[in-house]
């Protein structure tokens, strides 16, 4: 039987290269996104488009769309980076980036209950900057906040979902080559989807929760 996976911003970027790595390996891909891109149709069984995740009727239309349909995994990778500077900061930037990259994820998990089950998994697409721990740089005060609430949302999903045998990790793709970056990262978007989809494949409801570098290094909160 064939396992489906959920990938939220699937159009471009990490969201793409997991949509290409999760159709090469078998699997049903459902790729989510505002506006779809050519490269995304190519491997999705079906493309959901014209979702802002930040939306909540947009939510209840995406769950609408997919009643029934049952989910091995759910990928909440959309994102949003910007950079705010102290003594110049864009509170409405701030509040941008906790609606897409914390309050969305939380939305679409609260939205599609229904087609998670026993052995579902669900992989919020974290960064190594919202570790508290790990700042030492500073700045980037939207990013980092955002990132750190979806960790603890995120956590906080592991435990109320362990009940029902769904089991949740956030993940740090790595610095990696996309838009988001100007294309400046280490690593290509590929690589992180590999790694991305290996520590999935280790994921267990034993691990469930925890906060993992893409090479597999566990990361402090």
């Amino acid at each position: 039987m064939t396992s489906t996976v959920l990938i939220t911003g699937a159009n471009r970027g990490i969201g793409l290269a997991l949509a290409r790595h999760y159709h090469a390996a078998g699997w049903a891909v459902i790729g989510v996104c505002r506006n779809t891109s050519s490269e995304l149709t190519e491997v999705a069984e079906r493309v959901i488009e014209g979702i802002d995740v930040t939306r909540a009727e947009d939510v209840v239309r995406l769950a609408d769309a997919l009643a029934g349909r049952h989910l091995e995994l759910l990928i909440n990778n959309a994102g949003l980076l910007r950079n705010e500077s102290l003594g110049e900061l864009d509170f409405d930037s701030i509040r941008s980036q906790m609606e897409v990259n914390a309050y969305a994820p939380l939305r679409v998990v609260e939205a599609l209950l229904d087609n998670l089950g026993e052995g579902s998994k669900i992989a919020n697409i974290s960064s190594r900057m919202g570790s508290i721990a790990d700042n030492d740089s500073g700045g980037r005060y939207g990013y980092r906040a955002s990132k750190a609430a979806l960790n603890a949302f995120g956590k906080s999903l592991a435990v109320d979902l362990a009940p029902r045998g769904i089991a949740v990790a956030q993940l740090h793709p790595g610095f990696v080559q996309t838009r988001m970056v100007n294309f400046g990262g280490l690593i290509s978007p590929e690589e992180a989807a590999a790694g991305i989809a290996e520590r999935i494949e280790a994921l267990t409801l034993a691990t469930s929760g925890g906060f993992w570098h893409s090479n597999g290094e566990p990361l402090p909160w």
